[in-house]
């Protein structure tokens, strides 16, 4: 009998522990506070520094950010692509309480559309006001 009483106390201990830690807040969620304006940049607008950075990565799809005085740059490449005719768009760029988060994607030409034949490296360059955020790539 005091064998199945100790059975009976360590399973209800168990049982609300394992409730409790069931009720703990999901950390994962991500809290969107405001969409970010921002401007898609012209590779000839582009500072020289980053320009080059950008030439030496190009071959692989990369992701970058780079910040001067007053504006931050959020780039993202696809790497060597065959053919012309990409273009990329960007689907979200918000503000968290600790992050900036961006999702670009790559649309490729449609079947119809005349493209360049050869290598092209396509990426997209945005700029925003400059924030002390981290960025995460989606």
């Amino acid at each position: 009998m005091k064998r199945l009483k100790t059975i009976i106390t360590l399973l209800l201990i168990i049982f609300t522990v394992y409730g409790l830690v069931g009720c703990k807040k999901d950390e994962s969620e991500i809290k969107k506070l405001k969409d970010l304006e921002f401007t898609v940049v012209e590779d000839a607008d582009l500072p020289g520094e980053l320009k080059e950075i950008i030439d030496e990565k190009k071959d692989k799809p990369f992701r970058l950010h780079y910040s001067n005085n007053d504006s931050l740059y959020i780039v993202v490449g696809y790497g060597k692509q065959n053919s012309g005719g990409y273009s990329i768009a960007v689907e979200e760029l918000f503000l968290t309480d600790n992050a900036i988060y961006i999702d670009t994607n790559l649309i490729g030409p449609s079947q119809d559309d005349l493209v360049t034949q050869g290598v092209t490296y396509p990426y997209i360059a945005v700029k925003l006001e400059y924030m002390d955020k981290k960025i995460v790539f989606e």
